[in-house]
């Protein structure tokens, strides 16, 4: 493979220092984005999270918040169908929690309210009853036998027999023989990641 260079200057892009039109807007503060925008009758969305990071969701009681003057809606997964798109379930679980939460932060209800002190007045009024399960933050962990199982029946038939439930697909690659090239390349290097990297090899 030839290698392609060129002298410094020759791009009109790249390696310059273009100026920025929106620089001093931007580190004075005036710039505007799309949640400074403000219309007459806009509502404010809130969304309360799971204080667990994983947990079964007993029941979800949000007649406080409904009643809370200047709340428009409430929602919890109760208020969407089940999905029958197997590709989209994941997706689902990940938008709101329906039977339990999956990680700490997991949306569990989401209100709509005239203004953001009323909407996290109405997160505060949601009552949602847990019971805390086991879990583990580690990936390695997550993948040995015995680990909690954060969504059973997703894994597919061609995991390996020593992974737990939590790892749901296996796949391997690979092209040619490596320890072949290995043994004809002019160096081996040992990286960081214990990977060997071949430099030079005529296979």
């Amino acid at each position: 493979m030839n290698k392609i260079t060129r002298e410094k200057g020759q791009f009109k892009v790249v390696g310059t220092r273009d100026k920025r039109p929106d620089g001093i807007d931007k580190v004075t503060g005036r710039a505007q984005y799309g949640a400074d925008l403000v219309v007459p009758g806009m509502l404010t969305g809130a969304i309360l999270r799971s204080p667990h990071a994983h947990a079964t969701i007993n029941s979800i009681d949000t007649s406080e918040a409904e009643a809370l003057p200047g709340v428009k809606a409430v929602v919890t997964r109760a208020d969407f169908a089940a999905l029958d798109d197997a590709d989209m379930i994941d997706i689902a679980d990940n938008c709101l929690a329906r039977d339990k939460v999956l990680y700490h932060g997991h949306a569990v209800a989401g209100v709509a309210a005239k203004d953001a002190q009323t909407a996290r007045k109405a997160l505060k009024l949601i009552k949602v009853d847990y019971t805390p399960l086991p879990h583990v933050t580690d990936v390695d962990a997550a993948m040995k036998p015995g680990a909690p199982v954060v969504q059973s029946g997703r894994q597919e038939e061609n995991v390996q027999s020593e992974h737990s439930e939590n790892v749901t697909g296996y796949c391997e690659f690979g092209h040619g023989d490596v320890e072949a090239g290995f043994a004809k390349a002019d160096h081996i290097k040992i990286g960081r990641a214990s990977c060997r990297e071949r430099v030079s090899c005529d296979v």
